[in-house]
């Protein structure tokens, strides 16, 4: 089979005949989770089930940045370029300061536990948005099983107050999120609860208000085979996210344009490398990674 699928003419810029998918490191039991430190020259991912996070480039390769690390599952930098990590054992999202300590940005909400915080990103005025699922609790692999304590939102928090915001409260449990270029839109990752019967399982898109308050809502791409879990967007808006079968790219209004196969089912994946042209792919036991014909989307 080949390693692309060119759904739409389009797709075939965006992907380089020449340019292999490579596998960095195997072994593992659930990656998640890719950044990439651009200063350091390195990509941080977490292995849930094993309670670490790796830190990998290709002068050192492999290593381990943290261990315990309670459970962390998605990862994001912030504006001053410090990890921003959520932490599936701890219920909580946190921040690794410049050295070494770590700040707790949101671990309650109206005075109640957070279930299992899961992505996160943020936004260029400082704002943290992450999603809050039931996965990290609902059993022991990637954390501690426990009761739930409130339903399953995204949230916001305000980088001056520190206020917890609940900005998208209709969803069964919001994954993966990813802002467009412009952060006039939000893309969320529906991937409903844990042994749903009938899963409704798709990306919805919001439109981001000046006040950051969401509107809209409405479906903009049902991934199959499989879900999106983790996305990111490129430099034309495009979004590309983890399926059933590899990394699928859909454009602004939705359509799938193409697909990149990986032998394995890919939970994330980040943009890196020196011009952002590189897509990391976390998948099951393995790291991979792809240079592209396109850049991400500017992170700090």
């Amino acid at each position: 089979m080949s390693l692309y699928e060119i759904i739409e003419p389009e797709f075939g810029r965006y992907v380089l005949k020449n340019a292999h998918l490579k596998q960095h490191a195997t072994g593992f039991d659930w990656v998640e989770g890719p950044v990439w430190m651009g200063d350091a020259d390195c990509l941080y991912f977490s292995d849930i089930p094993s309670n670490r996070i790796l830190r990998w480039n290709d002068a050192e390769g492999l290593s381990t940045y943290r261990t315990p690390c309670n459970y962390t599952n998605g990862h994001t930098r912030d504006r001053q370029g410090r990890l921003v990590s959520c932490e599936h054992g701890a219920r909580r999202v946190t921040r690794t300061e410049a050295n070494g300590d770590i700040t707790v940005i949101a671990d309650t909400y109206q005075g109640k536990r957070l279930n299992s915080p899961n992505d996160v990103v943020v936004k260029s005025d400082g704002s943290i948005w992450f999603t809050d699922p039931h996965y990290g609790i609902g059993s022991n692999y990637e954390g501690f099983a426990a009761e739930q304590e409130i339903p399953c939102h995204v949230y916001r928090v305000d980088p001056a107050t520190g206020e917890i915001v609940a900005v998208a409260t209709d969803f069964d449990c919001p994954n993966g999120l990813a802002f467009s270029p412009d952060e006039s839109r939000l893309y969320i990752a529906e991937t409903a609860r844990m042994y749903d019967p009938n899963p409704n399982k798709r990306i919805r898109v919001f439109e981001v208000n000046e006040d950051n308050s969401l509107s809209g809502g409405g479906d903009f791409h049902a991934v199959s085979p499989g879900a999106s879990d983790g996305m990111r967007c490129d430099t034309d808006g495009n979004v590309w996210t983890s399926a059933g079968d590899g990394v699928h790219c859909l454009s602004p209004e939705g359509t799938l344009m193409g697909k990149i196969y990986v032998p394995e089912l890919v939970s994330n994946i980040c943009f890196g490398g020196r011009a952002k042209h590189r897509l990391f792919i976390t998948a099951t036991t393995s790291l991979y990674s792809i240079i592209l014909n396109r850049s991400g989307a500017q992170q700090p």
